[in-house]
């Protein structure tokens, strides 16, 4: 029988490899056949794959650290819109069961952001106290923003969109300390109350208080180094009431300008 040289490699694979590809053969059959024989409803699995996406990047985009270790991405920032797939009652808009774990994530953001929000409402109000602003303008938050308050007579003369002179100094303590918190988008809105516009420049509520707002954007622009691509500006007429309009004391609370401060966890 002839010998094998000691320099010459094996013919053929080794036992043991043969044995391995056997086993991961068996496997597959047996995964393919599980497979085959189980159900499922490809529209779920779209809108369950539509919803990762938007929410935790895993598909696209991706993330970068900035700030103070916070994780901002095209999925974290968007957390939120998982709101539209869960209701109150853990099912989708089909009546079906929703995983636990997504509820979850939404509660953990949720929580994120208002504390996020709360924090970011502290600072300001300490800078507003330190200015003796804090009698002149109310600060309130949400999960998705801090709210800062003005009463219209403060700003503008009845029936006017021209910040008056008396409220300058109180506008420039205003941009700078939007220029020192803010992260993110600000959105300005103007408010009236329900009394019909006579015998003025603007023939309804409507454009009194989008010229108001405007008025506050254009001072932010000319008096500050904010980014403008990150402001928006809206009139709100007289749709959204915090008093009641019946009374003075109420319209002149419905007579407002509204300062919303976006947080950094914020998707808008």
């Amino acid at each position: 029988m002839a010998k094998r040289k000691p320099d010459e490699p094996p013919k053929g694979a080794p036992a043991w490899q043969s044995t391995f590809a056997d086993l991961m053969n068996l496997l597959l059959c047996f995964f393919v056949m599980l497979f085959s024989m189980s159900t499922m409803d490809a529209q779920k699995f779209e809108q369950l794959a539509a919803s990762f996406n938007q929410t935790f990047s895993i598909f696209s985009a991706g993330a970068s650290a900035i700030g103070e270790g916070i994780l901002i991405s095209n999925g974290v920032s968007q957390l939120n819109e998982l709101d539209d797939y869960i209701n109150s009652t853990g099912r989708d808009a089909e009546g079906d069961m929703i995983p636990e774990d997504l509820k979850t994530a939404v509660e953990v953001m949720e929580e994120a952001k208002l504390k996020e929000s709360e924090q970011l409402a502290e600072k300001v109000e300490e800078a507003l106290e330190e200015r003796n602003l804090d009698k002149e303008v109310d600060i309130e938050f949400t999960s998705q923003y801090v709210q800062l308050t003005l009463n219209g007579a403060l700003l503008f003369d009845s029936g006017s969109v021209e910040i008056k002179e008396e409220a300058m100094p109180l506008m420039q303590q205003l941009g700078i300390i939007l220029q020192r918190f803010s992260e993110g988008v600000i959105e300005i809105e103007g408010h009236t109350d329900n009394v019909p516009m006579s015998g003025a420049k603007y023939s309804n509520n409507d454009e009194l208080s989008s010229g108001r707002a405007l008025s506050v954007f254009y001072y932010l622009e000319e008096n500050t180094t904010l980014d403008m691509s990150k402001i928006k500006h809206s009139g709100r007429g007289e749709y959204i009431p915090i008093a009641d309009n019946s009374s003075e004391e109420g319209r002149s609370k419905n007579r407002r300008v509204e300062i919303k401060i976006y947080n950094a966890l914020s998707s808008y």
